[in-house]
């Protein structure tokens, strides 16, 4: 046991080395993204918030004729002073006002390129192109490799005597210590009040980030995993955008659907014969859970299909689940609040660890050069 406890130590301390500085990049951009959604929406609506009149707002058809733009997609908020967001090729959005038709202007240009700039970083380690493929693989073998650092973290952790003293010691907060030690309290005390969290965003993360491990979250569940989509042909990225017929119809079905929505939006259909699919969220946006899909056919305006969570197979639902954790969205505010957390948390863990690391060295080299110091007064003796 105790020559078992060594292995895993070092394999712990080794890949915290070599994985380290990728994962703290990774943990201080998570902070920075902890509230990305919320701070981009303000961003984007703070200055085009509207005077609610007593009418409603205006038919969807006359919205798009009034933008003077066909919209790739459309969002649609609950909140009655909150503008309409046209998506436009290009990937540009512009705001307009429901009642009247007018465009208000753009989102903050501002504030989603400097998200964009943070997600990069997160992603790539701020690589363009085709490096893309390679930051990638980086990245996702130093999350897998944060996986076992989290994971072994616990069993080294665990006191080898059982005692109240023993845990005392590694569960709070202690004063007074001097550097070593104080690096040791904090990486054990952050580690240990950030396992679960931590493990949940760390493993997510790795779900993120392969392939196998998204199949294993449906074999888990006793199912096939999906085939993989392929990505669309070179040369096929000029589709326009076809507004159905009877659109204002069809959008008055879909806010009728659920009648404590949220959030209904519509990625435009790009043939005149595909049917219409549209989001409808009760939630803030990254809850899959109280997310649904309504799919209308264009032309008489039936249901071909109603895909509200529940309904989702145990492996689609634990995959979507997944991919917010990541974030914390899936616990709505609060589970974001502690994802940030626990994000900071691991970049105290990183930090401690490398200063535990280079603790370690300094007193190896300093041990290894008072030896040969010794030795070569040996020999001229």
């Amino acid at each position: 046991m105790k020559l078992f406890r060594k292995i895993i130590f070092w394999c712990h301390l080794v890949i915290g080395v070599i994985a380290g500085i990728i994962i703290l990049v990774m943990s201080v951009t998570g902070v920075l993204l902890t509230y990305e959604k919320q701070i981009t929406t303000w961003a984007d609506l703070r200055n085009y918030r509207l005077t609610v009149p007593a009418t409603p707002h205006l038919p969807m058809e006359t919205l798009i004729a009034k933008a003077g733009a066909p919209p790739t997609t459309i969002t649609l908020r609950a909140d009655a002073s909150a503008p309409v967001a046209f998506g436009l090729t290009g990937g540009r959005t512009i705001f307009v006002n429901p009642y009247t038709g007018d465009v208000l202007g753009e989102g903050s240009k501002g504030t989603h390129d400097f998200f964009r700039f943070i997600t990069d970083w997160h992603r790539w380690l701020g690589a363009n192109g085709e490096n893309r493929a390679t930051a990638k693989a980086v990245t996702g073998a130093c999350n897998l490799g944060f996986l076992f650092i989290v994971v072994s973290g616990f069993y080294l952790w665990w006191p080898r005597s059982l005692t109240w003293a023993q845990f005392k010691n590694v569960l709070w907060f202690r004063h007074g210590l001097p550097g070593k030690a104080r690096d040791f309290n904090w990486h054990n005390v952050i580690g240990f009040w950030s396992l679960v969290p931590l493990f949940l965003v760390v493993i997510s993360g790795v779900v993120i980030s392969y392939q196998w491990a998204g199949n294993l979250v449906y074999r888990v569940a006793g199912e096939t995993p999906p085939p993989r989509q392929a990505p669309p042909p070179a040369g096929n990225n000029n589709s326009q955008p076809v507004a159905p017929d009877g659109l204002n119809q069809l959008w008055s079905h879909a806010e009728q659907q659920l009648p404590d929505w949220q959030i209904i939006s519509l990625r435009m259909p790009t043939s005149a014969e595909a049917p219409v699919a549209f989001t409808i969220d009760q939630g803030t946006g990254g809850q899959p859970q109280k997310r649904a899909t309504l799919t209308l056919d264009r032309k008489t305006g039936d249901v071909a299909k109603w895909e509200p969570f529940s309904s989702l197979s145990t492996g689609r639902q634990l995959r979507s689940f997944m991919r917010f954790t990541h974030t914390g969205e899936v616990g709505g505010i609060a589970g974001q609040t502690i994802a940030g957390i626990v994000s900071f948390g691991a970049v105290v863990l990183v930090w401690t660890g490398l200063a535990l690391a280079w603790r370690r060295l300094r007193t190896w080299l300093g041990k290894r050069s008072r030896a040969t110091a010794t030795g070569a007064i040996a020999v001229d003796a």
